[in-house]
């Protein structure tokens, strides 16, 4: 989290000094409401279509940040922030241009005078970026109601996935819009400013990208089709796992990383954890908990031969660190990393001392069963607490089970709020927060 919250607060800043040493205009000469109006139209235009490029370049899922910024699941929080950013500082934008003329027509702001029209510029291109500017408002205020309802539903968690996956690509032909507006109303000095390089390589990259998203080239290159090969369903759990066998080339995975799995193109791809290892054998391996209207369904659905694509993998859910010894944390369907990540140690140990704690509302003795045999062959310290009988998990009682837990790397999976007590209590006892590790597993 602080990767992303670094990175968003220097992207802003970076946007506002950059526009500040490229204006050059004399605050103190401004003469009026309407002058300073101007100035912060600019502003707020260079600031909005700033982070609406950088979250349209985050949307196609440039694996190249996911070092930097944490993973895929860390880069779409950051691109959520800055949507929501956009979306408020657009806002602000429409209101420095609607709000006076509404005022000026209630009688409590005067219209400015208007001086003689000025002579066009000799430049053809500012000529033609002049004869532009009537059309570029217009589609400027369409795109940007257009832009309105397709976050706010966006942001709607009880809009079904299905339709959101659908509209959001919508936002795609709005930022195309926008840039027009943005290119035609910009301030043509601040083109031969700093600020105008920067400006034209975002926007192109945006655009890019907007291109990708519209014809559903989004990582091409990292998708494969596949067949489903098995299927296992645990009641009591109410949890399936599917096994995947990919037709084509799959580029391998990491324990710790997920991928986007298509099982119904209506429904579009959904981000499951990867369960399994890679064995160079084509076979993957997903545990899905049924959470929502469409999981729900996927018992009654999938059925052996189905075909489905794959899409990744992605995240840095990688249990890399310098610390001997760590602590694993997977809250229900949460445990389903350290599941793949056993597998793997029993092929090739770390060397390090592990306690995995596993957390569940319900106690399946025949799943509880298969996770004691993958911990002792992996040489794991398991700790089942199932909330009827133990209660519920926290930071007193890892403490109190785990010796050394203040120099220990702590990876954990599970309901966000959940993490971020453990996390709080654990920092206030003398943890060090760099050494916490949290999967954001929520893609909208």
């Amino acid at each position: 989290m602080r990767n992303i919250k670094r990175s968003f607060v220097l992207l802003l800043v970076f946007f506002c000094l950059l526009w500040w040493f490229t204006d050059q205009t004399e605050w103190s000469a401004i003469p009026n409401f309407f002058g300073w109006r101007a100035l912060l139209m600019q502003f707020s235009g260079v600031l909005g279509i700033g982070v609406m490029s950088v979250a349209m370049v985050l949307a196609v899922r440039p694996v190249v940040f996911e070092p930097y910024l944490g993973g895929l699941d860390k880069m779409y929080r950051l691109h959520k922030w800055l949507g929501i950013s956009g979306l408020i500082i657009a806002l602000s934008h429409w209101l420095l241009s609607e709000a006076p003329k509404w005022l000026v027509g209630l009688g409590l702001l005067e219209r400015p005078v208007r001086g003689a029209r000025a002579s066009l510029p000799d430049d053809v291109v500012q000529q033609f970026f002049l004869s532009q500017r009537s059309l570029a408002e217009g589609i400027g205020k369409w795109a940007f109601y257009a832009a309105v309802i397709l976050m706010v539903l966006a942001l709607v968690k009880r809009f079904p996935y299905r339709h959101f996956f659908k509209t959001h690509r919508l936002l795609a032909v709005t930022y195309l819009a926008l840039v027009w507006h943005s290119v035609i109303l910009l301030k043509f000095d601040y083109w031969s400013g700093p600020l105008g390089p920067v400006m034209a390589v975002l926007m192109a990259a945006g655009c890019i990208a907007s291109v990708m998203v519209l014809f559903r080239r989004v990582a091409a290159g990292r998708q494969v089709v596949g067949e489903v090969a098995a299927v296992r369903y645990h009641e009591a759990l109410n949890v399936m796992e599917v096994d995947i066998a990919c037709k084509g080339r799959w580029a391998g995975h990491q324990s710790g990383q997920f991928a986007f799995l298509t099982l119904h193109e209506e429904e579009g791809p959904h981000p499951y954890t990867i369960s399994s290892t890679w064995e160079d054998d084509g076979r993957i391996t997903f545990i899905i908990k049924a959470l929502g209207d469409y999981t729900r369904t996927l018992p009654e659905r999938v059925q052996i031969g189905d075909v489905v694509k794959l899409e990744g993998p992605y995240g840095q859910f990688n249990f890399q660190g310098r610390q001997k010894r760590q602590i694993w944390i997977g809250g229900g369907i949460g445990i389903t990393p350290f599941i793949s990540r056993m597998k793997e140690l029993v092929r090739k140990s770390d060397g390090k001392t592990i306690d995995l704690f596993h957390t569940t509302t319900v106690y399946d003795p025949h799943a509880i069963g298969l996770l004691e045999n993958d911990a002792k062959a992996a040489k794991v310290r398991l700790h089942v607490l199932w909330d009827e009988r133990d209660g519920r998990l926290n930071a007193a009682r890892i403490t109190e089970l785990v010796p050394g837990w203040k120099d220990a790397d702590i990876w954990f999976c599970g309901p966000a709020g959940f993490g971020q007590a453990l996390k709080k209590d654990l920092i206030a006892m003398g943890f060090s927060e760099n050494r916490f590790h949290q999967e954001l597993f929520e893609m909208r």
